[in-house]
Order: structure tokens, then C-alpha cells, then sequence
């Protein structure tokens, strides 16, 4: 028996979506920016897939950039938005950004840049009354994560886009994990630039998206042929893109129904292991993507208790989970997301993350939590 739950790091393209893929490299091949009859297939596939992702948000169809994935995405957000300026300036992100965030602020920072990142408390999220104070007269732009990968915590968007619009700042969020499984509507919070990611919603890999609030200007990072209104260069992946608009029409179809069987999944796996001594559950057990589990155990001396090692040992059972810790040059290092919430070192390296899908089923709950229970005792 082999049981995936690791719906956040990717999930598997939709049979529905792998055929439209298939059927547009052989039909549909053309190169979108040609004027000729093959081109203009091509670039109506791109704006058929173009509305509908928009519609995914509630968004207008030209306000969609397509890019190569949600990694791309933040970066043209946070560098797109660095670069209309001559002098280094200000930005505000949280400090439980995905490393798509957190780099190029980094990078920013080495070029002069000043980067404060908002601290969290020990359910992750950020206090809007830290926004407020942490901006300042040359802040150009804040960006916090939407619901975050690691722990699950939904942050309140819409307060904090309110400030940051309130003060005449730009506001970006990384939605890459919550497109699909919660509603957005870019018309109802004001947001000013989105991340979307087509694999975390039964799409391909290879294509992303960043909603851009119509007014609001960026500065490409890719130069070229000036494809997608100038702001993102090369010949589009035309197949990718039409999966990519086939996944966000089905998953807004769905989410009305999707996110309570997947709340009420989740809610049983957690129940199921609250009874494991030194387990704590992480992020906010309310203000929670709908798909998320994760937890950390407070292990004692056993050192075979790890992330790393509880993934290993879930998989040679058929499982595929996630851990937050990371291993470099054969040293575990502790996750920087529960260390920035508070958690000790030795607990951050314990960090277990289970994310469900549509395939899940209450016969995978149950049984992920036995064999869970069962390799714990073995260690």
C-alpha cells in the first residue's frame, strides 16, 4: 500500500490535464508571438488559460503574468518592484517566508537594501500592529506569505494588505499553497502583486503565474522578445500554461466541496496522533490551510527521532511525508520556520509535515496514523 501526503511539495498532474498537455504539443505547437494561423492557435491557448487562471482569483485577464513556477513569480514581485528604484530603499517581509522570499531579499540587502523581517508568534503568524510600526517613509514594498508550506498557518492578508495600502506601500503575497484550497478574491483584499504556482494545483510542473494589480508597475527581470506585455520575455510553454488553466478551472469548481472533506481529514489525522508522547502540533490549529498536518516531538535522548529520519522510515513503509529540517554535507540543521516561532533547536529538527490531496481517503488517515505509532515505538 503506497499513501502520498505530500500534497504541498507537489501534486500529480490530472489525467483531464495531461491530455489537453498532449493535445496541444501535437495540435497546438505553434509559436504564440507568430502573426501566422499556427501562432495564433498557440496564443489563444495561452488566452483561454489566461482567463481562467484569472478567474481562479477574481481577477481581469491582463492583470495574469504567466512564469515558470511560484519561485519565479516571487522573485519577479520582490525584484521587479527593487528595480524602479535607483537608490536602495526599504522592504518589509515576515520571517517565515519561503526561501523564494527570503533570498532575494537577502540579495537585496548586499546591495544596500534594508529588510526587516516581522517576527511571528508560536503559531506563525505575523501581528498587523508589527506591520504598522516597522513601516517607514522609504518602505516600497511588503511581502508575507499567504499560508505557509511548512507549518500551515494562514496569515491575515487582508488586514495586512489594508496597512501596508493605507500607508501607500505595495503588497505582495506569496498564494502558492493556498490557491485551490481556500477562495481568493483580489477584488475583496488589496493585494497589489500574487504568486501562483500551476503543480500546486494538479497542473504541470513548469508554469506559474504573478498577478499584477492593473496600475501597478514592476520592471521586468527578463529581457527579450517582450512577451507577456514586455514583463517576462521568452516563447511561452504553450502546453504547460493550458494545464495550467485547465487545473485552476477545476480546482475553483471543486474548492466549495474539496476544502471540508479535507479540513475533516485532516482533523482526524491530528486527533489520531495527539496521543504520541512529546507531540506538538505547529502553525495555528484554526487560521490553518485546509490540507495541512505538522507537528514536531520533543524526543528526549532518542536521537533517532528526526525529521529526516521519520521521512526515511515512512517511506520504506510506502508513506511520503516531509520534514522541515534540512540535511547539508550530512549535518541535520533545525528548520528556520520553527526556530523563527520559538522552537528550541533539537525540536526544529523534528518538524514532520503530512499535506493531503484529492485522492486522499479516510483508509490512508487511518492507516498513516498506525504506521506512524508503529515506527515511533521502533525507535
Amino acid at each position: 500500500m503506497q499513501i502520498y501526503l505530500d500534497y504541498s511539495a507537489t501534486t500529480p498532474t490530472r489525467k483531464e490535464v495531461i491530455t489537453l498537455i498532449q493535445s496541444v504539443q501535437e495540435q497546438q505547437w505553434g509559436n504564440p508571438s507568430s502573426l501566422h494561423e499556427w501562432g495564433q492557435r498557440a496564443a489563444t491557448v495561452i488566452e483561454t488559460a489566461r482567463a481562467t487562471v484569472a478567474s481562479l482569483i477574481n481577477a481581469s485577464a491582463e492583470s495574469i503574468v504567466f512564469t515558470s513556477g511560484g519561485t519565479e513569480a516571487d522573485n519577479l514581485a520582490i525584484m521587479g518592484v527593487a528595480r524602479l528604484y535607483s537608490q536602495p530603499q526599504h522592504i518589509i517581509i515576515s520571517s517565515v517566508e519561503h526561501s523564494a522570499i527570503s533570498e532575494p531579499a537577502r540579495m537585496l540587502e548586499l546591495w544596500g537594501w534594508q529588510v526587516t523581517r516581522l517576527g511571528v508568534d508560536a503559531k506563525g503568524q505575523v501581528n498587523p500592529e508589527d506591520l504598522k510600526a516597522a513601516i517607514k517613509e522609504n518602505t516600497v514594498l511588503v511581502s508575507i506569505v499567504y499560508g505557509q508550506s511548512e507549518v500551515g498557518t494562514v496569515q491575515p492578508i487582508a488586514q495586512l494588505s489594508e496597512i501596508a495600502r493605507s500607508c501607500g506601500v505595495l503588497f505582495h503575497t506569496d498564494a502558492v499553497q493556498v490557491a485551490g484550497r481556500l477562495p481568493i478574491d483580489v477584488q475583496a483584499i488589496p493585494v497589489d502583486l500574487l504568486s501562483l504556482s500551476s503543480h500546486k494545483i494538479y497542473g504541470a510542473q513548469g508554469a506559474g503565474a504573478l498577478y499584477i494589480r492593473p496600475g501597478v508597475e514592476i520592471v521586468p527581470l527578463v529581457l527579450g522578445g517582450g512577451q507577456e506585455t514586455r514583463l517576462r520575455s521568452g516563447t511561452q510553454a504553450v502546453a504547460m500554461i493550458a494545464g495550467f488553466g485547465l487545473a485552476a478551472e477545476l480546482v475553483e469548481k471543486e474548492i466549495i466541496t474539496e476544502a471540508p472533506r479535507l479540513i475533516k481529514l485532516r482533523d482526524s489525522l491530528f486527533s489520531q496522533l495527539l496521543d504520541i508522547p512529546g507531540l506538538m502540533p505547529t502553525g495555528d490549529l484554526i487560521h490553518r490551510l485546509p490540507h495541512h498536518i505538522s507537528f514536531c516531538i520533543e524526543s528526549g535522548d532518542k536521537e533517532k527521532i528526526n525529521g529526516r529520519n521519520l521521512v526515511r522510515q515512512m517511506n520504506l513503509a510506502g508513506i511520503g511525508i516531509s520534514a522541515g529540517s534540512a540535511c547539508s554535507s550530512g549535518k541535520l540543521t533545525p528548520s528556520p520556520i520553527l526556530l523563527a516561532m520559538g522552537y528550541s533547536e533539537k525540536a526544529a529538527t523534528a518538524g514532520i509535515r503530512m499535506t493531503l490531496g484529492k485522492d486522499t481517503t479516510q483508509q490512508d488517515i487511518d492507516w498513516t496514523a498506525m504506521v506512524f505509532k508503529q515506527i515511533l515505538s521502533r525507535l
